[in-house]
């Protein structure tokens, strides 16, 4: 959320000249919630999770509790952050927000979804367990939308190859997608952005058990499973 601009204070400054990007809601919004809001908190709050929801990407769009607490901007406006948790238990009272609870990194963490059919649909598949996890800044794949390997090769390494194609397609038979999803995570973290490592972490796992002790994600733990006996990880 922007800070405000330096007009005085109470007064709007006017919209910026040139390209805005423009905010759609519902006609539900105005036909069905707006006359419900009796509290100025809430609507603030309901416009804000409109306009960040309009920011996410891809098909499966949330919010955490910390996206809330991290915009000091948005908490000022509110009257602090004690306004800001009432005024978003008020949201969710109303039905505006759906909250789902789900483990995190190993923690309970409140997940809110805009109760829209796509809400509803994607709560479902949460409270189901039908997930996946992602990146640091999106930790959530529904197991539904999650991409494919060849879409997990192009965002994550790079172009693909014909010959790479075939080797991707074999992979996709052989090892569980949950599995190859979290070896692609693996390989982002550790800045090893190549195929035959993501390949290794996946028959390490394959021949001593996920479960194992060990972390996978180690040149010690790892190298034994790449082709190339000398660890040589470079891409093809």
């Amino acid at each position: 959320m922007s800070a405000p601009s330096d007009s005085p204070q109470g007064v709007f400054a006017g919209f910026t000249k040139g390209a805005s990007r423009l905010i759609s809601l519902p006609e539900g919004f105005f036909s069905a919630l707006l006359p419900l809001i009796d509290d100025l908190d809430e609507l603030k709050l309901t416009l804000y999770c409109f306009w960040m929801l309009h920011q996410r990407e891809g098909e499966f769009r949330y919010l955490r509790a910390r996206d809330f607490r991290d915009d000091k901007a948005l908490a000022a406006a509110l009257g602090g952050e004690t306004s800001l948790l009432a005024a978003l238990n008020r949201v969710v009272a109303r039905g505006t927000l759906i909250e789902v609870q789900i483990p995190i990194n190993g923690s309970p963490e409140s997940v809110y979804l805009m109760n829209t059919d796509k809400g509803r649909r994607s709560a479902e598949s949460l409270l189901k367990g039908e997930w996946l996890p992602g990146s640091p800044e999106a930790p959530i794949v529904l197991t539904g939308e999650a991409p494919n390997i060849f879409r997990l090769y192009e965002q994550n390494i790079g172009a693909l190859t014909p010959l790479l194609a075939e080797t991707l397609r074999d992979a996709e038979k052989t090892y569980p997608h949950d599995w190859i999803a979290e070896g692609f995570q693996i390989a982002v973290e550790t800045n090893r952005r190549n195929w035959r490592y993501i390949e290794a972490i996946l028959k390490r796992w394959m021949t001593e058990g996920k479960t194992s002790p060990r972390r996978p994600d180690t040149s010690e733990n790892v190298n034994p499973y790449l082709k190339d006996p000398y660890g040589d990880d470079s891409d093809r």
